[in-house]
């Protein structure tokens, strides 16, 4: 069974579904960290950070609304579609700035340090946890905050890397990987990795019946 050989044009396939909300729909629903509209917490989350660094940006817009606030936020995605429609629409604000690449790969490679990294339904739940982590570390400033939601892991199922059909069910066989854990093995493994002030929950969705949110939340120490 063949796996993703270009993560990067697959992001750019997902990228081009996205649908487009006007600029002040997109900026109200930013900090979407779960999957339902005005559902759950928001920005504040990031404590009050100067600057901030958003692994796998999407369209950009956390970005932008952190940047409105004065931040310097900072944005880095795989899929050159995905930067160039964040850059198309937020690129005239001084304070967002857009990054392609990798994620592990920007942050081993920079020597930047940020006081807030964040991922909305992206790039963590994508990335080995062992070695993002140790990663994330080095690149957060003293006290500085690890902020990241995405979907919960099924109950009775296996944790760690497990497989995911990367066309949904109706396209090609390609199988690609995302981790998945429960929130005391999440808390586990930052823990063991050095970051301090950890909180890892299943936030549950307005009609308890449906899907909830992995929300995790922790920090470097001072």
């Amino acid at each position: 069974m063949p796996s993703i050989t270009d993560p990067a044009g697959y992001w750019d396939r997902y990228g081009r579904g996205v649908a487009d909300e006007t600029p002040e729909d997109a900026l109200k629903n930013a900090f979407g960290w779960c999957q339902y509209e005005g559902h759950g917490p928001g920005d504040e989350l990031l404590g009050d950070p100067l600057t901030t660094l958003e692994l796998g940006h999407g369209r950009g817009n956390a970005v932008a609304a952190l940047a409105t606030m004065g931040i310097t936020a900072t944005g880095v995605d795989l899929s050159p579609v995905q930067v160039e429609a964040a850059h198309a629409r937020w690129g005239e604000l001084a304070n967002a700035h857009f990054e392609r690449g990798d994620v592990l790969d920007f942050l081993i490679t920079t020597n930047r340090r940020w006081d807030a990294i964040y991922s909305i339904w992206g790039a963590v739940w994508f990335t080995d946890p062992n070695v993002l982590l140790p990663a994330v570390l080095d690149r957060l400033a003293p006290g500085g905050r690890l902020v990241f939601s995405h979907a919960p892991h099924i109950p009775d199922t296996t944790t760690g890397a497990i497989g995911m059909w990367a066309a949904g069910y109706t396209g090609a066989q390609v199988a690609m990987a995302r981790w998945s854990y429960h929130p005391d093995q999440w808390t586990e493994l930052l823990t063991r990795h050095g970051y301090t002030e950890v909180h890892a929950r299943v936030l549950p969705a307005p009609d308890p019946a449906n899907v909830g949110t992995l929300l995790v939340e922790s920090r470097r120490r001072r």
